[in-house]
């Protein structure tokens, strides 16, 4: 799940450009409270993760309710289209150094890379389409894989780090969406990014933490961009991605297309640190590719561009059924 990154100053502005200048233009206030957004010890932050658990609802105090309808983070999520940019969702998360040695030292990437996208899908979907009690089922079992997972400097329930990746899941699954049908209206873009704070909830990252605006989301997210450093943790995730010699073939067929993809989606910066390559000829493949998907994508039946969708919703409700393993420590 990913798309195309802007990052701030670049001379080809990205799609992210037209995000952040509509919500400059027209900056209004959510409807939650902004609270005290002042520096944190660890020690407050670890009791406020602990405090924000399944009960912290962001902007939606009817989260767990069994009449919370998010229909336009649906629209979004619901599009198969989106798992085309998986690469470069995930080399945005591990480029944060905590994600990056939390996945590099306690994940099996190489050998089970589908369990990690199932889990993935499996969550975001969940936060979406769920009952209340499959949403409480799910994040109870991320929360407790999580737990184990920690090493010098990090773990992997730091809210900090819980707030890039649910950054990381907006912003790839609303630009590639925009790339293929595109630009979401004002209102309907502001309505999306306020339903997409539920995963930010669920990932216990406190209500204040969540930028109240999606001009303060874009301010926030070209500070990362600019900041990060790409670690040997977060290269060696790269080479587990996107030169896996233990996926099944069909996987393997279609890796050259994801490092295309990923290469041009990338900021500059990140791709040159991860030593990705962007060619004439590679721009010019991946134009005529990107034609062909916004001309075939969008008249391609429903029941074929959302069956990700149905899939692993499926998969999780008979996982739960039968009490089966859904996430593990080796699969966040």
């Amino acid at each position: 799940m990913a798309c195309a990154f802007a990052t701030a100053g670049a001379q080809n502005p990205h799609t992210f450009e037209y995000n952040k200048k509509v919500a400059n233009l027209n900056d209004i206030t959510l409807s939650n409270e902004s609270t005290n957004t002042e520096a944190i010890t660890p020690t407050e932050k670890l009791e406020k993760s602990v405090q924000y658990g399944i009960e912290n609802t962001n902007f939606h105090p009817d989260f767990l309710s069994p009449n919370f309808n998010p229909k336009e983070m649906r629209k979004i999520v619901r599009e198969a289209i989106l798992l085309a940019g998986g690469g470069v969702a995930i080399l945005l998360q591990v480029a944060n150094p905590g994600v990056g040695a939390g996945v590099n030292e306690h994940s099996n990437f190489a050998y089970r890379p589908l369990d990690r996208l199932r889990t993935t899908m499996t969550y975001v979907y969940c936060m979406a389409y769920g009952t209340p009690e499959e949403k409480k089922t799910i994040i109870n079992m991320v929360h407790r894989a999580h737990a184990p997972i920690k090493g010098a400097g990090y773990t992997a329930d730091d809210i900090d780090l819980q707030l890039w990746v649910a950054a990381t899941l907006y912003a790839a699954g609303v630009d590639i969406y925009e790339k293929v049908f595109g630009k979401l209206d004002y209102a309907t873009s502001e309505a999306v990014y306020q339903q997409y704070s539920v995963l930010a909830s669920s990932l216990r990252v406190p209500p204040e933490m969540w930028p109240k605006t999606r001009k303060e989301f874009w301010e926030y997210w070209d500070k990362m961009i600019d900041t990060m450093e790409i670690t040997p943790h977060a290269k060696n995730v790269a080479n587990d991605l996107l030169h896996n010699k233990e996926s099944p073939l069909w996987v393997r067929v279609n890796l050259p297309m994801v490092r295309l993809f990923t290469a041009e989606w990338l900021p500059p910066r990140m791709r040159d640190a991860y030593g990705l390559k962007s060619t004439k000829s590679h721009r010019a493949l991946y134009k005529v590719y990107m034609a062909i998907i916004k001309t075939v994508y969008p008249v391609t039946p429903k029941f074929v561009r959302h069956f990700p969708l149905h899939y692993y919703l499926k998969d999780m409700r008979k996982r739960m059924k039968n009490m089966d393993h859904i996430i593990g420590p080796d699969q966040v």
